[in-house]
């Protein structure tokens, strides 16, 4: 009897049935990229608990699914039945992905500023593959990361954006992945590139949904080049459906001068892990990471930071906060490395949970490797109950137990959406959590 393939396998022939049409193909160096890739993907296979990285975090339900590759979806979706998450006074520039392609009928890219180059990963494959050649892949190690291997090996589509010296995108760019799962398991693999030369400045804003039912596994994949003195604000809304597996990973390089600001909200998805890597790699570089995320049932939520203080005189800042109901799972994996040369770094991280429920858990791991002597840095993670001092002062003002649960949570939360500095975003985000909230009180503990 032949047995069924597992899933790593499932994923090589993939490969194998896709390779000659995926974008790039004939392209020498791309062809290598893809190859040495996906042999460190059938090397490793899924990550597991059994590296430390994923200790915390099980795909074994993932493994069990027949996933096949998603089509492209000509249909089913109008421009009108997905609306822009900002309000339309500050609407700027969108492209929307369905399964992991661009879908141009329902983008609206418009007129970009001078300095400023934005297409799909297809288009630029197609039409000048030299100007990804030595970027594509030079921040991740594909042998120790297999998902980013994967993504790699098979990615099909997603986005440039090219920013040369001193351009700036006045208006957000919003970028829309939809997931269309079909009658089978539908996996793709997006992935993004960013260059912001010298002095640029951007703002960006990535939303991921699903619609319709079944499950899917979105694996994105993105690198980001901040040059000196460039500056990149970063929002992520991860709104996924309810059987999607969402693995996120980005790596970001900031040269001297230079800042990256990124806001992951997750409120979605069965499996959700958003793992962000950054090197601080010159005198001045800063990053501010700050997170939100919502859980209940029996969700899993994984956000995974790595910060590389390389350089003297770098800066960087974490705040994640998250509230877990039913029988949801957090996970809180912070590393802060500072490297021998990099002194007068400053490095600060936080990491805060409300379990509102018996059956609710976070795993979190702080970590500081410090190499050098002339530094101030510092973690810390808390887990608890509502206050409840607070709701009895609350419910002596006369205010009904359960608004006064909402209201303390909302107030938590709140905390950190505040950290968010464009003012759209932050409007947007606390609407989102303030809906989020409304939805959950109803039916949490399931």
């Amino acid at each position: 009897m032949t047995s069924e393939p597992n899933i790593s396998e499932r994923f090589v022939a993939h490969y194998e049935a896709q390779k000659a049409a995926l974008p790039g193909a004939g392209i020498g160096w791309l062809g290598a990229l893809r190859g040495t890739a996906l042999e460190g993907f059938a090397a490793k296979g899924l990550p597991t608990p059994k590296s430390e990285e994923w200790k915390y975090t099980s795909l074994a339900p993932l493994a069990r699914l027949a996933l096949v590759p998603a089509a492209a979806v000509k249909n089913g979706l109008s421009a009108a039945s997905l609306p822009w998450l900002l309000p339309a006074k500050t609407h700027g520039h969108r492209l929307v992905f369905v399964n992991g392609r661009l879908r141009p009928d329902l983008s609206a890219p418009g007129r970009l500023p001078e300095g400023v180059a934005l297409t799909s990963l297809a288009s630029a494959l197609a039409e000048e593959p030299e100007l990804l050649a030595g970027r594509l892949c030079s921040l991740g190690a594909l042998a120790e990361q297999p998902m980013l291997a994967l993504n790699t090996a098979l990615m099909a589509d997603g986005f440039v954006l090219r920013l040369a010296r001193e351009a700036a995108l006045e208006r957000p760019l919003e970028l829309l992945f939809v997931a269309l799962p079909g009658a089978e398991p539908v996996a793709y693999h997006p992935r993004g590139l960013i260059i912001a030369e010298a002095g640029s400045r951007a703002t960006i804003l990535e939303q991921h949904v699903g619609r319709g039912q079944g499950p899917y596994l979105a694996n994105v994949a993105s690198e980001i080049l901040i040059e000196e003195g460039a500056a990149l604000r970063h929002y992520k809304l991860m709104a996924e459906g309810d059987q999607a597996f969402h693995i996120a990973i980005a790596h970001v390089r900031v040269a001297a001068r230079g800042r990256y600001e990124s806001f992951v909200l997750a409120d979605g998805g069965r499996l959700a892990r958003n793992e962000i890597r950054v090197r601080l790699d010159g005198p001045g570089a800063a990053c501010a990471l700050d997170g939100a995320y919502m859980g209940r049932a029996r969700q899993h939520i994984d956000n995974t930071t790595f910060m590389d203080h390389a350089r003297p005189q770098t800066t960087s800042t974490e705040l994640y906060k998250g509230v877990l109901d039913g029988y949801a799972r957090g996970v809180f994996q912070g590393r802060i490395l500072v490297r021998p040369d990099a002194q007068k770094t400053d490095g600060r991280q936080t990491s805060r949970t409300l379990l509102l429920s018996e059956g609710a858990e976070i795993d979190t791991k702080p970590q500081l490797e410090i190499y050098a002597d002339d530094v101030k840095c510092s973690h810390g993670a808390v887990a608890g109950e509502l206050d409840e001092e607070a709701l009895f002062y609350i419910r002596s003002r006369g205010i009904p137990e359960e608004m006064g649960r909402h209201m303390l949570i909302a107030a938590f939360l709140g905390e950190v959406v505040e950290q968010i500095a464009s003012e759209p975003v932050r409007e947007a985000f606390q609407g989102i959590v303030a809906a989020a909230l409304a939805r959950k009180a109803g039916g949490a503990r399931e």
